[in-house]
């Protein structure tokens, strides 16, 4: 068996190229000379160093405003205080005076008396206006006809001091001169007597005759209190 040999091709090739006269160690050199940054053609490269933070200006803190001290504040005014009323004498009360009733007099069908409040209490006291009165009769009191009619105009107070009177007129009507069948004649033994702004009742004793109906006129008149013990 015959084998052919290949025909010789020429010289084998080096690794270097025809007329390179540098090594690579030579030209790593030479690229290090070049390169002024520092920086390495060949090998591993190196992190650059780090550079400088850059400065941060800072201006001097400010002067803080001046601090004021606030006043002090100023106390309330005091409360001012009302001057007081001055405190009258009070009511006069039923249970701090004597009714009774003065003399009387007549005149044509009427007989008037003062009926008189007398202060027993221990301190003044003020009466004003009209008293009511009625009369009264039976065992048990009963009110006898119609009350008083207020006859005039309501007066001015009247100061009562310790033991001190007032009085007010009352009229009081012949009722037998009333036709008896609208009087109804009625024996009475009394009047009720309630002081002016009092809801309490003082009984005066008196014996009469009143009308237990309604009359065709009043048979008891009153005028407001006065000052003193009055007359009939």
């Amino acid at each position: 068996m015959v084998i052919d040999r290949l025909p010789d091709r020429g010289p084998r090739r080096s690794g270097r190229a025809p007329g390179s006269s540098l090594t690579a160690p030579a030209l790593c050199v030479a690229l290090s000379f070049v390169l002024s940054s520092g920086l390495t053609a060949c090998g591993p490269q190196q992190d650059a160093p780090p550079s400088a933070a850059p400065s941060v200006e800072t201006s001097p803190p400010s002067a803080a405003p001046p601090t004021t001290t606030p006043a002090a504040a100023a106390p309330p005014p005091a409360p001012t205080t009302a001057p007081a009323t001055p405190v009258g004498p009070a009511i006069c009360r039923s249970t701090a005076l004597s009714v009774t009733l003065g003399p009387s007099e007549g005149a044509a069908g009427t007989v008037y008396a003062p009926l008189r409040f007398t202060n027993t209490g221990p301190a003044p006291c003020v009466i004003h206006g009209f008293p009511g009165v009625s009369y009264v009769g039976g065992d048990n009191g009963a009110q006898i006809g119609p009350a008083a009619e207020r006859e005039g105009v309501k007066g001015a107070e009247v100061t009562l001091p310790r033991g001190g009177v007032a009085s007010a007129q009352l009229a009081m009507v012949q009722v037998l001169n009333y036709d008896a069948a609208a009087c109804h004649p009625t024996p009475v033994k009394g009047l009720r007597v309630y002081p002016p702004g009092e809801t309490a009742s003082v009984f005066v004793p008196l014996e009469g005759t009143g009308c237990s109906s309604t009359p065709p006129g009043p048979q008891l008149r009153v005028k407001t209190v006065q000052p003193g013990a009055g007359q009939g």
